[in-house]
């Protein structure tokens, strides 16, 4: 039976989250000219119009509050900790912003291997992704970071990630969660996987991330839900047995990797699928996929401090899967990402890309 009451509470939700955080997102902008920052770069390529943007917006909102109607997620909820933690949480960006921009105008890329320990990560994770303070090393970094999207994203930025429930449900649809396990690779702060367990309280689910802070921070918003498995690891050598996940999740990893390890890390994924499993993977849209955008795709690496960006951007990522054995089953656009579902067939040969 379908809940509308719970998707009127959802749209309800949205609404109030895209007004909040463009409230923030306009104090965020106006303490950035108050300290100098340089004028936001002027693309090239073609950009959409505040209302194409908003329409889309709009289109993601009312599909987030169709998942509760249709019963794939029960309505969103904030995780542990209440509005004065976030205050807090949002008073802890804007104190940080003079550093960020101080960042931002020197380029200065380094500072997370100052704050933090980087022995035993690969280079290319340590840097100050965003210009942020620690990069992904610190616990005031993990603190910090789903306000700061948010707040980059109006809002929008749990929407979007929840779209990769719709592909999962379908995977679902015949099976039984208690028999079902879950890899979310990269999995930050723990937010998508947060939704998965309010979806399937019996799935078995396990995080995997380079960053200890973050997988803290994770193991904080699950809160009082059934325990994950947390893996502190590099997704170029995943430690899990071959053949062992139904499910492998991953969400805005790609664009924040070299090509060369893009490559690495999809044939792990594809490497711990069992056959008949499914890959579910969002991240950022790339150049083509809405040709009236691709100046925000322009734009958005010299903006913030994304070095693989660019290339991802113009990436072959239905070649890079189907070169270690995965067969595409969908892709859909969703605001400003993309969701693709890629399935190991039964008895297909496994590689690297």
């Amino acid at each position: 039976m379908a809940d509308y009451v719970g998707m009127s509470a959802q749209l309800v939700g949205n609404a109030l989250r895209f007004g909040w955080y463009s409230g923030v997102h306009w104090l965020m902008d106006r303490e950035s000219a108050r300290l100098g920052a340089t004028p936001r770069y002027k693309p090239v390529r073609p950009m959409p119009s505040r209302e194409e943007l908003l329409a889309d917006l709009r289109r993601l909102l009312l599909t987030d509050a169709a998942l509760v109607r249709d019963g794939i997620v029960p309505p969103d909820d904030a995780g542990p900790g209440g509005i004065g933690d976030h205050l807090g949480r949002i008073r802890a960006m804007l104190a940080d912003l003079p550093g960020s921009i101080g960042r931002r105008e020197s380029e200065e890329t380094r500072t997370a291997e100052v704050l933090a320990d980087p022995t035993g990560l690969p280079s290319y994770f340590t840097q100050d992704f965003h210009f942020q303070t620690g990069g992904y090393l610190s616990s005031d970094s993990a603190r910090l970071y789903d306000v700061q999207v948010e707040t980059l994203f109006h809002g929008s930025a749990g929407a979007m990630r929840r779209a990769a429930l719709w592909p999962i449900s379908e995977f679902m649809r015949t099976r039984d969660q208690r028999r079902m396990s879950l890899l979310d690779v990269a999995c930050g702060t723990g937010r998508l996987l947060r939704q998965v367990r309010l979806a399937y309280p019996a799935m078995r689910l396990t995080g995997l991330d380079l960053s200890t802070a973050y997988l803290a921070e994770a193991d904080r918003h699950l809160g009082r839900l059934r325990p994950v498995t947390w893996l502190a690891a590099n997704a170029e050598a995943i430690p899990l047995p071959d053949s062992s996940q139904d499910l492998v999740t991953s969400v805005f990893l790609f664009h924040e990797l070299p090509p060369d390890v893009r490559r690495i890390v999809a044939g792990e994924m594809a490497r711990v699928l069992k056959p008949g499993g499914r890959l579910v993977f969002v991240d950022s849209v790339q150049m083509g996929d809405k040709p009236g955008w691709d100046g925000m795709i322009e734009a958005f690496p010299v903006r913030f401090h994304e070095p693989y960006y660019r290339h991802y951007a113009i990436d072959d990522l239905s070649a890079l899967f189907k070169g270690v054995g995965l067969s595409p089953v969908s892709s859909e656009i969703a605001f400003m990402s993309k969701i693709m579902s890629f399935e190991m067939p039964i008895g297909a040969a496994r590689g690297t890309a």
